[in-house]
């Protein structure tokens, strides 16, 4: 096993720093996405920053790593198309929930069945923040919002108990008011070997004023206190559906199993990006020309 080297905080420092609402949720995911990779020893080469549109969406441009901030609900595509090129890169997609759960689910679920390698961390504040209110796919029944004046009428989709019927490997859930624990999860995310879902209770302090900090406070309990054993299929599942007065936050589930990247024969020969592309120059250069 290789021997890792932690790196400090500072190294994925990023160029600007971040414009969310003073108090936002998003920063303490930030920071513990940067402790994640410092622990891991990922160089900011090696590790690239995927998201698509919306507040937490901005987070690829205050870290120091690559990014691409894509279009919306289309993160998971982008994500996959660089982590299957170069599959050396660690892969990190982040995002809210209206763009996760919403215009992005459909390529959220068959990421999870294929279990690519890539960790998506979802910062879910149950509103739509940067369109200043809306009721999104996690906004509760009967929540007053912009576009729901008069109550949500819908039921709130559960992120937990989709992924883990999906495929993801790697289902957790963290609340930016834990810090540490959110931190380790990350970590975890990073680490293992599949898809990783980690959905992150991130309050919006300017559009949702039902689930705050205090909210989550009075009812998050910890998984691992409670000597959680995340490897039952069955037992996870159910658990994800616990939401009332006490609300599970931590490893919800893991399993090891196949990736898509090892039932791909010519990812076997080692990362696209570093295999001969087996055409003559001239014919390369042609085909470049003709996109330009």
């Amino acid at each position: 096993m290789a021997t890792v080297i932690e790196l400090p905080l500072d190294t994925y420092k990023g160029p600007v720093d971040p414009d969310w609402c003073p108090g936002c949720g998003d920063f303490g995911v930030l920071r513990s996405i940067q402790q994640a990779a410092g622990r891991l020893g990922i160089l900011p080469k090696d590790l690239m920053i995927v998201s698509g549109i919306g507040c937490s969406s901005n987070l690829p441009g205050f870290i120091h790593a690559y990014g691409v901030h894509s279009l919306h609900g289309r993160s998971v595509p982008v994500a996959t198309g660089a982590h299957l090129a170069n599959t050396d890169m660690k892969v990190v997609i982040t995002g809210g929930d209206g763009d996760g759960y919403g215009i992005g689910v459909g390529h959220l679920i068959h990421a999870m069945r294929r279990n690519l390698d890539v960790t998506y961390v979802v910062m879910d504040n149950q509103i739509y923040g940067l369109t200043t209110g809306q009721a999104s796919p996690t906004t509760t029944k009967g929540h007053k919002t912009k576009s729901t004046p008069v109550g949500n009428a819908e039921m709130p989709l559960n992120p937990l108990a989709m992924a883990i019927t999906a495929g993801a490997t790697y289902v957790a859930r963290g609340f930016s008011g834990e810090a540490k624990q959110l931190a380790d999860l990350i970590q975890g995310g990073i680490a293992h070997r599949g898809f990783a879902l980690i959905d992150v209770f991130s309050p919006c302090v300017t559009y949702n004023k039902i689930n705050t900090y205090q909210f989550f406070k009075e009812r998050v309990y910890k998984l691992e206190d409670a000597g959680w054993d995340p490897t039952d299929f069955h037992k996870s599942l159910a658990k994800s559906f616990e939401w009332d007065e006490k609300i599970p936050v931590g490893l919800l589930y893991k399993t090891e199993q196949p990736t898509y990247e090892d039932s791909e024969p010519i990812l076997q020969q080692g990362p696209l990006v570093k295999q001969k592309l087996g055409l003559k120059k001239e014919v390369f250069e042609a085909l470049v020309e003709e996109m330009i």
